[in-house]
């Protein structure tokens, strides 16, 4: 037989249980953690449609002052009246060769090729602007005379020197050094001023060559800038003329 407990020590005894049972019961056991909602990645807004990008871009410059206007109406006017049978380049041409002369603070540009003027009109935009001179060479009398009067009414002359004659024989005479060439006459002719001018071009230097297509491009004036480890070249087609831009490599 068991011995009996004190009535002290069970009331002990039960009240020790009693306080078990209600902490079991107050403190439950902890919910599972809530693991956050995945974010969804975050969405490009949608283009805007309907508009190709071409769209956006002008087809003339905004003049910025009112000299800029007159050259650019000077050249509308070409581009409207005087474009048959002068070979001119092509609007958005033009404005290429703008831009690369004074995004490089072009102080000499030769161009090979003047026709009427306009292409050298639209560098002379740029060279207003970085200080420089324009020497462009024009083997016909009849182009060169309006080239003459298409500089003179842009007011541009002051910064034009313009040789009538063969340019094969006359740019060779020039003294360095040349910011930027371009070139825009006699296809096959290309390498023959490429050599005769490329020791004139200062280093980091332009060669830009105009109709680079299948159709017009000599494969000696392509194989001459692209193999030549001095240079480095790209072809741009804003037309499907074709332009070559040629970094001579400082």
């Amino acid at each position: 037989m068991k011995p009996r407990l004190p009535l002290a020590a069970l009331a002990v005894s039960f009240a020790i249980s009693g306080l078990a049972a209600l902490s079991a019961a107050e403190d439950p056991p902890p919910p599972p953690a809530v693991q956050p909602p995945e974010r969804e990645p975050a969405r490009r807004p949608p283009l805007v449609t309907g508009a190709p990008a071409s769209s956006f871009f002008k087809s003339v410059p905004t003049p910025a002052d009112e000299s800029e206007k007159i050259i650019l109406d000077v050249l509308e006017d070409l581009d409207k009246n005087q474009r048959r049978g002068m070979m001119n380049v092509p609007v958005d041409d033009g404005r290429l060769l703008r831009i690369l002369a004074e995004m490089s603070g072009a102080k000499h540009v030769v161009e090979i090729g003047t026709s009427n003027g306009y292409s050298g009109i639209w560098i002379c935009l740029a060279l207003r602007k970085t200080g420089g001179r324009l020497t462009t060479f024009e083997i016909d009398a009849e182009r060169a005379a309006k080239a003459r009067e298409n500089f003179k009414r842009a007011g541009v002359k002051a910064i034009v020197t313009l040789i009538e004659g063969d340019a094969h024989q006359e740019a060779p005479k020039l003294e360095g050094p040349i910011d930027l060439l371009f070139l825009d006459a006699d296809k096959e002719g290309y390498i023959d001023y490429l050599e005769k001018l490329l020791p004139k071009i200062r280093p980091g230097g332009l060669v830009v060559a105009h109709n680079i297509n299948p159709r017009q491009a000599d494969p000696k004036y392509l194989q001459a800038i692209t193999a030549n480890p001095s240079l480095d070249s790209i072809l741009v087609q804003p037309h499907l003329a074709g332009i070559s831009l040629t970094l001579k490599k400082r």
